[in-house]
């Protein structure tokens, strides 16, 4: 949110990490069409505050192309061409085992963008581990999908949890970092991590 301009602009959310109302009545977002995409519909949706809902698997997509000033994609990418019925969706199409799945993501994500728009992504990161239902990030796939979107200027922020908090850190000190799963690991770990211990921010 505190990257987001002030003032009015299209948004679309890729993957629907923003639909929960204490986001949605931020005033960040209170001047912007925010258009949801995901791939089945949720517990709750805030139509009253003006958010669109579209449920659609966005690799095939029904926007137009130039379409968004901002697309977030926020914990979504690791789980693009995975096994989505563990969590999601009942469609037994969307149980893949496809780690490059996400790739042509990127591109739908790109080409719906205007011209100068920007494009937010966040993933886990560390130690490259397919889990099943979703992936951690290593170096290689960031360079892969900074090259595939092939932006005119980024940035890229990686976080860390160690010694019971969050901070800054870099590709190096975080490459060994892992996921906490609780649908697989019943025990958690001393410090309690509750599930990536490092993310990657895409802007």
């Amino acid at each position: 949110l505190s990257r987001l301009p002030d003032g009015p602009s299209v948004v679309l959310d890729a993957g629907s990490a923003l639909n929960h109302r204490p986001i949605l009545i931020h005033p960040k977002l209170r001047d912007k069409k925010l258009f949801i995409a995901t791939l089945a519909p949720e517990r709750h949706a805030y139509t009253q505050l003006g958010v669109s809902y579209v449920y659609e698997d966005l690799r095939q997509t029904c926007f137009r192309e130039s379409m968004f000033d901002i697309v977030a994609c926020i914990s979504t990418l690791e789980h693009v061409g995975l096994d989505n019925t563990f969590m999601y969706t009942n469609d037994p199409q969307k149980n893949e085992a496809n780690p490059g799945g996400y790739l042509p993501l990127i591109d739908v994500m790109q080409s719906r963008l205007k011209k100068n728009g920007k494009l937010f992504v966040s993933v886990p990161f560390g130690k490259r581990k397919n889990h099943g239902w979703f992936q951690v990030f290593d170096g290689a796939m960031l360079d892969e999908v900074i090259a595939r979107f092939s932006p005119s200027t980024f940035q890229e922020t990686i976080f860390m949890y160690r010694d019971d908090r969050w901070a800054i850190a870099t590709r190096n000190e975080a490459k060994e970092a892992t996921c906490f799963d609780i649908n697989t690991e019943k025990v958690y770990p001393s410090d309690y991590c509750a599930f990536s211990r490092s993310v990657a921010c895409l802007e």
